[in-house]
This record gives structure tokens, sequence and C-alpha cells, in this order.
């Protein structure tokens, strides 16, 4: 894993595309998030497997994860939670007490990982993905909580 660079956008927007056809984020989008947040790439010998950001402002209390993601032939290696943990670790080193997320209702695979490393579920935002209409289920983690 390494810190996200400009060069990255190819890779990152491929695996976004692919694993968010209809709802995925666009170019701009990405660049911004990618440049704005800390950001993250995960690789291996097959290159950029696999990407997240978070928004983890100093003093702020809160972070935001703001996106994540991992290629489909490289899902279950632990490449998401590996991503998923930097961000946690960035938001206690700018000492967040909370990390926020989304994520959709209908991907019951996100949501077991985000619980399996503490988060719980605070809300739900009906319609939030579109244009499929698919709730947003917030999770938060507390990081008092978790050593």
């Amino acid at each position: 894993m390494r810190d996200a660079a400009a060069e990255d956008l190819a890779d990152v927007m491929r695996i976004e595309r692919d694993s968010f056809p209809s709802d995925a984020w666009s170019e701009s989008m990405m660049r911004d998030a990618l440049r704005d947040g800390d950001a993250f790439v995960a690789e291996d010998e097959r290159g950029v497997v696999g990407y997240g950001a978070v928004l983890a402002p100093a003093g702020s209390g809160d972070a935001d994860v703001l996106t994540i993601a991992v290629a489909a032939g490289a899902r279950g290696e632990g490449t998401g939670a590996a991503l998923l943990e930097r961000m946690v670790s960035v938001a206690r080193e700018r000492r967040a007490h909370r990390v926020f997320l989304e994520v959709r209702a209908d991907n019951p695979v996100a949501q077991r990982l985000y619980e399996t490393r503490g988060f719980g579920i605070v809300g739900r935002r009906p319609r939030y993905y579109q244009p499929d209409g698919v709730d947003a289920i917030v999770m938060r983690l507390d990081l008092e909580e978790v050593p």
C-alpha cells in the first residue's frame, strides 16, 4: 500500500467503473477525493488492485471514508481490510473520535467488512444511491472504544 498519486487516476477509475457500474464517481470527483483526502492505493504484481480515501481534518473530531473499492480479481485477499485499517489509522493520527461511512444496502459483503472492523449502523439514507434508488446504510466507528 502507498499514497495515491495523480498518475493512479486511470487505474482507480477502472476499478471504480467496474465496481459501481451504475453510480461510479466521475473522474473529476475522484481526482478531488484523491487530492483533498488522504488517499491510498493497494498494488501487487497485477498493478493497482484497490484504493481508498478518507477525509480526516485535524481537530474536527470526525473522519469520513470518502471511497473504497477493490478490483474484482483481488477481492477476498484482505485488500479492502488493509485499506480500511490504513484509513482508520489516519483518522486516529488526526485525533478523530469517530469515523463515518455510507455503504449500499445491497452490498452485504462490504457491510460485513465494516462490522468486523467495529463499525455499527447509526442510520439509513433512503434512495441515496442513484440512479438505482438504493438506500445507504450509515455506519460509525467510535475510536475511543477500539484499541
